[in-house]
């Protein structure tokens, strides 16, 4: 049995037990069941180019999300989450595999589709979301394709052992899920500790533990398991404030299961403060002793991410200003140092509210330097975004 074949009995095995569960818990409820249904649809254009003389790559995408919700009992509740692309233009076109990059599936099951692909557009469709959940007394268990959000820094999270994410994605709000149980065991009214274990597409377990609490007006954690089968991992985060700022931090200690002397770090800490005119200022820095040779920008960019990979250098830096010029109008300034590759990323945006649900963005990301082993490069990405969301 091929790997396409495997996977596809996973995916109709799945689907089956899910409706069946579905059909029982339904056919012996007493309340009177819930439906939700919520999402939105945008439309972005994009151009990348080095210089403004040069030639100049352009790309649309149209997207949507559906998020539907079922609450089959009080206790029991079923979500399913789609999202879908439709994306043309030179990236399509010139791209090495691009559709492949775009549309990698990281989960045990496989649940993308590339539901048409021709040379200068294709259409591509993934469930990201799409489990059940049960709460009784201080129990929640959760099976199925979810996001365990374990981060308490603003932009790099090394914490997020199991669903990592990249800052210059802004587009995917959601951000990945992963294929686990999990549970969570409420201790008190800001305590929990939560279990879960992760299988990814090549059978790699990631499984942990963490305790949440409250301790001198500062939510802590502190976190440990196996990751992707690789590594022990040792963690903690908090997040609390000094004199009405915000003070986030995260460390996470690997050690390697084959190789006893391998020893890896990632350490974030950040900052952030509103002044009373709703003027923001946020500041980060992330160190990591991780190893990243064989680094490539493009896969960086385009692909899902561990939480070894959210950065590709030892040290970088992080700020942000943004205020709101107008009640419908907020503008917003970010940038990155990477000192050891002698780069940096400057990104302005611009955000404007047309109605309650509509909105047009502008969004600039300039990347400059030598990122891994490329001579110094510069790339500039411009958006131009409508969103509709209902």
């Amino acid at each position: 049995m091929n790997n396409q074949d495997e996977y596809a009995m996973r995916r109709n095995t799945f689907f089956l037990i899910l409706c069946c569960l579905i059909w029982f818990r339904t056919s012996v409820a007493q309340d009177q069941p819930a439906f939700e249904f919520n999402g939105y649809l945008s439309n972005m254009q994009t151009v990348m180019f080095e210089t403004l003389d040069q030639n100049w790559w352009s790309e649309n995408q149209v997207h949507n999300r559906l998020n539907f919700k079922y609450y089959i009992s009080n206790h029991l509740s079923f979500d399913l989450e789609i999202r879908n692309r439709f994306i043309y233009g030179d990236f399509v076109k010139y791209i090495p595999q691009y559709a492949d990059l775009i549309g990698a599936e990281t989960g045990l099951l496989d649940l993308s589709w590339l539901l048409v692909s021709k040379p200068s557009f294709l259409i591509h469709t993934t469930i990201d979301r799409l489990y059940l959940d049960y709460t009784i007394g201080k129990f929640q268990f959760r099976g199925g394709r979810q996001r365990i959000n374990w981060g308490q820094s603003m932009v790099w999270n090394p914490n997020d052992i199991f669903n990592a994410y990249s800052y210059f994605d802004f587009d995917y709000i959601e951000k990945p899920g992963s294929d686990a149980l999990r549970i969570q065991y409420y201790t008190g009214v800001s305590s929990v500790l939560d279990v879960s274990a992760k299988i990814d597409s090549s059978h790699h377990v990631t499984a942990a533990a963490r305790y949440q609490f409250s301790a001198f007006n500062y939510d802590l954690q502190f976190l440990t398991g196996i990751f992707e089968g690789e590594d022990f991992v040792v963690g903690t985060g908090w997040s609390g404030n000094i004199k009405g700022a915000a003070f986030r931090g995260e460390l996470t200690w690997f050690h390697s299961l084959e190789n006893a002397h391998k020893e890896e770090v990632m350490v974030t800490l950040s900052g952030d403060y509103t002044f009373s005119n709703s003027l923001y200022i946020g500041l980060e820095y992330l160190y990591s002793n991780i190893e990243y040779d064989d680094f490539n920008f493009g896969e960086f960019y385009f692909t899902p991410l561990n939480v070894k990979n959210i950065a590709f250098t030892d040290h970088s830096l992080f700020g942000q200003i943004s205020y709101p010029i107008t009640p419908l109008l907020n503008g917003q300034l970010a940038g990155m140092y990477f000192p050891s590759e002698k780069g940096f990323f400057f990104g302005p945006s611009i955000d404007l509210s047309i109605l309650d649900n509509v909105s047009l963005s502008f969004i600039l990301q300039h990347f400059q330097g030598q990122f891994g082993a490329d001579a110094t490069s510069k790339t500039t990405l411009a958006f131009l975004r409508l969103k509709w969301n209902f």
